[in-house]
């Protein structure tokens, strides 16, 4: 049964990401509605030549599409479910919390998208989610949690995953933004009038094209953020808890808290000086990234060195 999981799980999002690949590709070729004269180029959503026509061509997330996603999204949950709580036990890892994290990832995604124009993140979101949903089968020596049916530790689980999805959204957001910025500075430099004769500068500039406003995308960024800071706050705070009354010790300052407490100073601190501030920009995203690659040394990454390099599984 879990391998047929797999396998459904992999197809729909592999068949999603090869027809939005395939639209974006052919946008990059066809004129939208065969031979027609040429367009003025306009400065589009993003702020780029030509980008309503580009978005128009790229943009193929229809109500097939939303519902082909929505079902391999119950299948990639289900999947979690039976695999990191077989009987009443609990197995976790670096690769549970990789596929739970994208999973998680691509359900905030899928409600983003009733509200957003968010095909170019759709674009990098799913061949991660796909690529992760298949982890925990091809490692899959992880430890079983003794503790896993206390309420407290499903308490603190429950809000670290979402944390971890929320922060993982806003890590391809920044991404995607700096791509965005790096194209428009690339634009000013060699002059809009240079690519006035350009159909849409190929796939990588109609990609850039379907994602909606960089404003609108700041501020859908620091909404991430601010509420996967709150949940972060939940998990260091119900994790300091759940070590005193589960396992009786003070929470303990090996490497995994010293990276969650690190990465939580940075989030901190950005949201921090974007408030009094202002903070924007490249090195805001920069930033963004930077206290993500730390959450995910927190967690996922110590757990990789522990369970594949040194092959010691950990709690």
């Amino acid at each position: 049964m879990d391998i047929v999981l797999y396998a459904f799980t992999v197809l729909l999002y592999g068949g999603l990401c090869a027809a939005d690949w395939r639209a974006l590709r052919r946008a990059s070729v066809e004129p939208l509605f065969g031979s027609v004269p040429p367009v003025p180029v306009t400065a589009g959503p993003t702020g780029l030549p030509g980008a309503d026509l580009d978005a128009a061509r790229a943009r193929s997330f229809g109500v097939l599409s939303r519902a082909l996603l929505f079902v391999a999204l119950a299948a990639h949950g289900l999947l979690l479910h039976m695999t990191i709580f077989p009987a009443n036990e609990m197995i976790f890892g670096f690769a549970f919390a990789l596929s739970a994290m994208f999973w998680l990832g691509a359900v905030i995604y899928w409600i983003e998208s009733f509200f957003f124009a968010l095909d170019g993140l759709r674009l990098l979101l799913l061949p991660l989610a796909a690529l992760a949903s298949i982890l925990p089968l091809l490692f899959g020596g992880v430890r079983v949690l003794p503790y896993a049916a206390a309420p407290l530790f499903k308490l603190h689980f429950v809000i670290a995953n979402v944390a971890y999805g929320l922060f993982a959204i806003a890590a391809l957001h920044a991404v995607l933004m700096l791509a965005v910025e790096r194209r428009l500075h690339a634009l000013k430099g060699a002059g809009f009038q240079r690519n006035a004769g350009n159909k849409g500068g190929g796939w990588l500039s109609n990609w850039i094209e379907t994602l909606p406003p960089l404003l609108t995308m700041e501020k859908l960024l620091f909404r991430l953020i601010g509420a996967g800071f709150v949940l972060l706050t939940a998990t260091l705070v119900s994790g300091i808890v759940f070590s005193e009354q589960l396992i009786d010790r003070p929470l303990s300052l090996d490497h995994k808290t010293v990276f969650a407490f690190l990465s939580w100073l940075m989030f901190g601190t950005l949201l921090t000086a974007r408030k009094i501030s202002g903070w924007r920009g490249r090195s805001a995203l920069r930033w963004v990234i930077a206290s993500f690659v730390a959450l995910l040394l927190a967690y996922v990454g110590s757990r990789f060195v522990f369970e594949v390099l040194l092959h010691r599984p950990v709690v």
